[in-house]
């Protein structure tokens, strides 16, 4: 089955100041997002698989877009997450699936490394709808400073037979972080958690 996409929106945030601080160097976050077609949509499905490798595909194209947004190398990754949202004639498990670990794999490889889990989250709108994409350390779970998350919305998507699909990529972690815990320095990346 062929990745079949209407559009793609970067979006890339910068917050340099907070709480009247400055924020040197900026915090900075990006997300991209596909406007996808949803190849189950109305009908129920048994074998989600080729959605599974439609979300392999856009684990790579969608990371990329972050990390060339960011002008950043694959190292200096600091965080990331996933999340979709099917369209009115389509099903949570839609999204599970383009969501699925397979979307994973290429996406550690475009921000090098990914020992942690990447933060996910699904759910079903209509066009215009927020999406939240959560986010936490890309090596080290414990990372209190790096769970955060970015919105994304598109005015027209997503469709009735649409999957949209973020993937959002940080140089950092919030500005001005101060509830302890493991810090980005310390994080050693060998089990995912610390």
């Amino acid at each position: 089955m062929s990745l079949n996409i209407r559009k793609i929106a970067i979006n890339v945030e910068e917050t340099h100041i907070e709480a009247g601080r400055q924020i040197s160097p900026e915090t900075r976050k990006a997300v991209a997002v596909a406007v996808i077609a949803n190849p189950f949509a109305g009908s129920y499905t048994e074998d989600l698989t080729p959605l599974m490798e439609i979300g392999a595909e856009l684990g790579g194209i969608l990371g990329q877009r972050c990390v060339d947004a960011l002008g950043i190398t694959p190292a200096q990754a600091e965080s990331y997450g996933k999340s979709a949202m099917v369209g009115e004639n389509g099903e949570l498990e839609h999204a599970a699936a383009i969501l699925h670990p397979k979307l994973g794999a290429p996406l550690r490889k475009v921000v090098e490394k990914g020992a942690a889990l990447v933060p996910s989250s699904k759910k079903m709108g209509s066009p215009g709808q927020v999406l939240d994409v959560p986010l936490g350390h890309k090596d080290a779970a414990y990372v209190r400073s790096h769970f955060d998350g970015i919105e994304v919305r598109l005015n027209d998507a997503p469709r009735a037979n649409e999957i949209m699909v973020a993937v959002a990529v940080t140089d950092s972690g919030r500005p001005l972080p101060r509830v302890g815990g493991l810090t980005h320095e310390d994080a050693k990346g060998e089990d995912g958690l610390r």
